[in-house]
């Protein structure tokens, strides 16, 4: 197979690995996204996932599995220059993003509201997958899940993990169609320690960085539940919060 060596910023695959990279909505255009490293091409060739290019720094390196027919080779400042790490040993590649219809029944789910930093989003698609969490739903305005940072921050659950997306309107439907209760992760009056509650069949939302649930989606729940802390501690990370309750979920 041969490899196309690269060697100016303006080359075309060059410019599109950019733009994949940085805009979500071309990346949706496309359906396509940018990976970056072996340990996320050896887990997207053992899922299946659809390769559609590769880009090597200096030099390809042999891959079984690997029969992609679109691979270049750059030099480390080109390659550099079109990666979204830094610092990156490569290979950079790009992956079809996969579309199925979501028709399987729902044991459980983690809920993220607007959670807007993409490596939280990594990192709950990330312990879903560890703990046995069936399905991450996202509503809102939540980062994309196929933005560099969020995919790299998964450590190849982006390839294994079920994502689900909702309006708010349709979580309550959700639930009822699959059997679960519909909790609300808040810090008010109302809720309930989260670790006298049985959640092995729920749905569990988590809200933004800095505002929480919103109030439309709390109304929908059946209940709010708290992660007790120790008194004057802030509110915790997205992603913390949501891998505790997962814990719980899974227990």
């Amino acid at each position: 197979m041969s490899i196309e060596a690269l060697t100016s910023r303006k080359n075309q695959y060059i410019l599109r690995l950019r733009r994949l990279a940085g805009e979500a909505a071309f990346r949706r255009e496309e359906g396509e996204y940018v990976c970056d490293g072996m340990k996320l091409l050896g887990e997207a060739l053992e899922k299946g996932a659809e390769i559609r290019s590769v880009l090597w720094k200096e030099r390809a390196q042999g891959v079984e599995g690997l029969n992609c027919p679109r691979q270049y080779l750059a030099p480390a400042e080109l390659f550099d220059y079109a990666s979204p790490m830094k610092n990156s040993p490569g290979p950079v590649f790009t992956v079809a993003m996969e579309r199925r219809p979501d028709t399987e029944r729902l044991k459980n789910a983690i809920v993220l509201e607007t959670v807007q930093d993409p490596g939280n989003i990594g990192t709950v698609l990330r312990t879903a997958k560890a703990l046995g969490i069936d399905g991450v739903i996202l509503t809102g305005s939540c980062a994309d899940i196929y933005s560099p940072k969020a995919v790299r921050s998964s450590m190849g659950a982006i390839f294994r993990q079920r994502v689900i997306y909702a309006r708010l309107g349709q979580l309550r439907q959700l639930a009822e169609g699959n059997g679960l209760k519909l909790y609300a992760a808040a810090l008010s009056d109302r809720a309930e320690d989260i670790r006298r509650l049985d959640l092995k069949g729920a749905m569990v939302c988590v809200g933004s960085e800095g505002q929480g649930l919103s109030r439309e989606l709390t109304e929908l729940c059946d209940g709010e539940v708290i992660i007790p802390m120790e008194p004057g501690s802030e509110s915790l990370n997205a992603a913390v919060a949501a891998a505790i309750i997962m814990w719980e979920m899974a227990r």
